[in-house]
């Protein structure tokens, strides 16, 4: 073993060509220029043209080749070549990837190739050999090269410095806010969505007539993305942000149907989002079928063909279609989520960017555009101008001109005597002895006249154009214009404003149902078509089990998916969804409602709506058990609180009996317990506000109290139905028009005890439930129902035992009861009159 004293020394010799560096620094330096390399010069678009340099580059090489949209067809092999020995040395699958992209109709919102051959398909498969398809320009791509000619744009050194290619295309389209781009550079990324050509283009019109815009201004004309696969953007809010912030996200789902045709139901999808493999879709589905995570589906089949997408799911017997596709939207590609990112170079430098600072980029770009090529224009034109005065001085002056170049002994000199005899300037003299002979006809010389003259117009309109930047954002809004008129198209994503989440609403079919009330407050829901049509005087099924002395005290009709409006006898407002309420047999009692809603002590629920949406040309007219009335518009009840809201104020000892809905120009009828109604319009009730105190809308004798409420509908009959399951038909002809807070008139005479339920109209082909305190219903129709004076008792509607009471009636309308079975009519049953109250009329 040597020890280290022993060692010799060694000499260091210093190398000039060798730099000592920090190893940190350099690793730094390095990695920022690859990484601004990647950024900048393949992975990001540039905000003015919105290409990246392999597709700018694809699109020059055929421009160069003059592969245009009125040429022939090329090999896809020789652009391939073309590009990558010339411009793009990086191999020919990317360069291919690139063409064949441009010419799919289902990535490229404005296709910039037209291809021949096979360029793949939606479902993934991959592209014939470049050496068997064939490509062109489309008429679209060569908007974005036209002037490229007219030193519109700087042009750079190729890889090897032998040709020159643009930094960036002159763009007539805005091909960036059209196509969108795709790409992910190093530590960032860029994602962003096409639009279409029409709606981009108003709104950069807009926006140039109108420079301080809005983006709300300006989503009012380009709504959204516009993908080239159509389907449905679910909400606004992803959008909003992506135009304000350069960021959003966007909920896309597929355009499905379902099916009702033949004997069992279908879901045919015919739209998928934007950049879904429709192959694997399918795939996923069946296998979701497979593992029981998705029921009620038999068979997927692809009907897909020329003529579009259809893809056809068949379901099984007995299966809710819309649930089947709520869970797809859930647990499958058919709802997608579109991360939008707004990455662009601006000024060789990442930029991310809202779409305001978009089109200002587009619109500042096509600014300098426009002044380079009218200056090219102006200069060309005025050089030709130029020629042309010399030409025709020379015609002016031919003799001589003839003779100084017969004397000249060359070309030289002659052009030489030229200038100098005639005033003129090489150019000039140059022209004259090129001329033809040809151009010393009259004619001739008045067409050099006549371009002369177009030449100083077009001249004089290039200075007007480059006087003004005014004049020059004209001139791209018309051009926009023409673009818009020769290449838009109609809009194939819809936009829609509904929750961009499944719930448990979605899942949930909107069957109808019948919703029932007791006495005590118990809810449900029944199935509508848990009761059969029955005669009139049947005796019904078993609705309802009851408890307590409880009885059902209201029945509708409504929709799972339906608000419900629920008005307590304090004259408060509470919001409940039906899907919300338990589903029951017909014997089962419901759930509690305070259970549900957050009623005050000794609170009862007394009249309950379904709503749909809440409009504020409708209105709630509430009516009390003493007679007062209000008129409220519908939209004050549409911000549910789950505490509820005061609706109206309620005098001492008074309840609320009934609200109904109304347009605000109806008449209405109240109908008593003792069978008085009075008629009146209803704009002699006041609008008011939620919690204000209403006004006398009838008044009554002893201890007679309100039992209903009715609009006077044309063509319709009132419908009255008593304790006893009496019934009749009457026209309200026969109940003149009273002043509001009157007594009224007889409606139907009624037994001792005996008593109105209810009175509401009805046309002839409706349909009418009747429940009875016990909790039988019946079904019967309306047609069936004699039609008879005021002052008549009608005929038996329902068979009750002496201790049972008709307490609930709703009615069908057709549609809702279409496809319910017709029993025959029993036989009507007339009582007569005996056993009556006093007269009251």
């Amino acid at each position: 073993m040597t020890s280290e004293q022993d060692l010799p020394e060694v000499e260091v010799l210093e190398n000039p060509r060798v730099k000592p560096v920090n190893v940190e620094e350099e690793m730094k330096t390095s990695y920022i220029n690859y990484a601004m390399s990647v950024i900048i010069g393949r992975a990001i678009p540039d905000v003015r043209d919105g290409l990246k340099p392999v597709h700018r580059r694809s699109l020059f090489a055929m421009w160069e080749m003059g592969n245009t949209h009125d040429k022939a067809y090329k090999k896809s092999a020789r652009v391939v070549g073309e590009v990558m020995g010339k411009f793009h040395p990086h191999g020919d699958s990317s360069i291919y990837g690139t063409i064949v992209g441009m010419a799919q109709p289902w990535t490229y919102r404005m296709m910039l190739a037209d291809g021949q051959g096979n360029f793949g398909s939606i479902d993934g498969d991959s592209p014939a050999a470049m050496r068997y398809t064939e490509i062109r320009l489309k008429p679209e791509a060569e908007e974005l090269l036209a002037d490229l000619d007219k030193e519109t744009v700087g042009f750079v050194p190729n890889f090897d410095e032998s040709l020159e290619e643009p930094s960036v295309l002159p763009a007539k389209l805005p091909n960036l806010l059209i196509n969108g781009s795709d790409g992910i550079a190093v530590g960032m990324a860029t994602k962003m969505p096409p639009h279409n050509l029409g709606e981009v283009c108003k709104a950069i019109i807009y926006y140039l007539d109108h420079p301080d815009a809005t983006v709300e201004n300006l989503m009012e004309i380009l709504p959204g993305p516009d993908f080239p696969t159509g389907g449905v953007i679910m909400g606004t809010d992803g959008i909003k942000s992506a135009y304000h912030t350069g960021y959003g996200k966007l909920t896309v789902r597929g355009v499905a149907d379902i099916d009702e045709t033949g004997k069992r139901e279908h879901i045919i999808i015919t739209e998928i989002p934007y950049q879904v493999n429709k192959s694997r879709l399918i795939e996923h589905i069946a296998e979701l079928v497979r593992e029981k995570r998705i029921d009620g589906i038999s068979d997927i089949r692809d009907e897909s063909d020329k003529e579009g997408m259809r893809i056809v799911i068949d379901l099984k017997k007995g299966t809710h279609p819309q649930m089947v596709l709520n869970h797809l939207f859930k647990h499958t590609a058919l709802e997608s989520t579109f991360g939008v990112i707004n990455l662009a170079i601006v000024d060789n430098q990442p930029k991310v960017l809202g779409l305001i600072p978009l089109i200002e980029q587009f619109v500042k770009h096509r600014i300098t555009v426009i002044t380079r090529r009218s200056e090219y224009d102006k200069r060309k034109a005025e050089e030709r101008a130029h020629i042309l005065r010399g030409l025709l001085h020379a015609i002016d002056n031919i003799d001589a001109v003839i003779a100084t170049i017969r004397a000249s002994k060359t070309a030289d000199e002659a052009k030489g005597a030229l200038v100098e005899k005639f005033d003129l300037d090489e150019a000039q003299a140059t022209a004259i002895l090129q001329m033809q002979l040809r151009r010393l006809a009259a004619l001739e010389k008045q067409k050099l006249v006549d371009e002369r003259e177009q030449l100083e117009a077009e001249i004089r309109r290039l200075m007007e154009l480059l006087s003004s930047e005014t004049n020059i954002r004209a001139e791209i809004a018309r051009e926009l214009t023409e673009s818009e008129a020769k290449f838009g198209d109609k809009r194939r994503t819809e936009i829609t404003f509904d929750p961009t989440t499944i719930d448990k609403e979605d899942l949930i079919p909107n069957k109808q149902v019948l919703v029932c009330l007791t006495k005590h407050n118990y809810v449900k829901y029944i199935d509508i078509d848990a009761y059969r049509t029955q005669g009139r005087g049947g005796r019904g099924v078993m609705g309802i089990s009851t408890k307590d002395e409880d009885f059902v005290e209201q029945v509708f009709v409504a929709y799972t998916h339906d608000h419900l409006l629920c008005f307590t006898s304090e004259g408060r407002a509470y919001w409940l969804r039906v899907f919300d309420i338990p589903e029951g047999s017909r014997q089962s009692r419901g759930k509690a409602i305070v259970n549900l809603l957050n009623l005050k002590d000794d609170e009862r629920v007394t009249a309950v709506i379904p709503v749909k949406e809440f409009c504020a040309d409708r209105f709630f007219l509430f009516l009390t058990e003493h007679g007062m009335t209000i008129k409220i518009p519908q939209d004050e009840f549409s911000r549910p609180r789950s505490t509820g809201v005061n609706a109206i104020t309620l005098r001492d000892d008074d309840h609320l009996v009934h609200v109904i809905v109304t347009d605000g120009s109806q008449e209405v009828l109240i109908t008593t317990r003792y069978g008085q109604s009075l008629r009146f319009h209803e704009d002699q009730i006041s609008l008011r506000h939620r919690n204000a105190l209403g006004v006398i809308g009838m008044r009554m004798r002893d201890d007679d109290v309100v039992r209903s409420l009715t609009v006077v509908e044309e063509g319709k009959l009132l419908l009255t139905i008593t304790e006893a399951g009496y019934g009749k038909r009457t026209s309200f002809d026969e109940y003149r028009g009273h002043g509001r807070g009157t007594l009224g008139v007889r409606n139907i005479k009624v037994g001792r005890n005996d008593g109105v339920v209810t009175a509401f109209a009805v046309s002839e082909d409706e349909e009418i439930i009747l429940m009875s305190a016990d909790g039988n219903v019946i079904r019967t129709k309306v047609n069936k129902i004699s039609i008879q004076g005021r002052s008549t008792r009608g005929v038996r509607m329902m068979k009750i035992n002496a201790k049972d009471r008709v307490v609930g009636v709703t009615s069908l309308s057709p549609e809702e009861s279409q496809e319910l079975q017709d029993i025959p009519q029993a036989e009507i049953i007339d009582e007569g009159d005996e056993d009556l109250a006093p007269d009251q009329e």
